[in-house]
């Protein structure tokens, strides 16, 4: 058996319909097109959201607010998902990546505060809260903010 030898299995594939080939194959003239209008004619393309001439939807509704395009997107990691890192362990977004905690394209790591954390770590990110640096620090631990 080779490549150039396989055929799939009898029955598994389909003729594409041809329609508009004459009376005989129940889909001839019109084309299951029906009479008229604009679905009937060649190049026929509806817009997304068109509601048959009445206004769409989305042009119904009120614009609101505004998108601020300096907004910051920081990865959030929480002071108990420090944890699973060894006593003594310095933790940066190298790091935090390697573990899975970090994933996909941010401005920046921001560490927070909850959960509980018992290990001595010195942990580089770029922000903290003032409770996650407090636990960090009173496990033994530093804080470095970098930008």
């Amino acid at each position: 058996m080779e490549l150039n030898s396989l055929k799939p299995k009898k029955g598994s594939r389909h003729a594409k319909k041809r329609v508009g080939r004459g009376p005989g194959s129940g889909h001839g003239k019109t084309a299951a097109r029906g009479e008229k209008g604009q679905k009937s004619r060649s190049g026929f393309s509806r817009q997304p959201g068109f509601e048959g001439g009445q206004m769409p939807l989305h042009r119904r509704l009120p614009k609101r607010g505004f998108t601020n395009i300096f907004k910051k997107d920081y990865a959030v990691v929480n002071v108990s998902d420090l944890e699973r890192f060894d006593n003594g362990a310095t933790v940066g977004e190298a790091e935090l990546r390697k573990a899975g905690l970090v994933k996909g394209q941010h401005d920046g790591i921001k560490v927070l505060g909850d959960g509980e954390l018992s290990k001595k770590l010195s942990v580089s990110a770029t922000k903290f809260s003032a409770t996650a640096k407090k636990q960090i620090e009173a496990a033994g631990g530093s804080c470095q903010e970098i930008s």
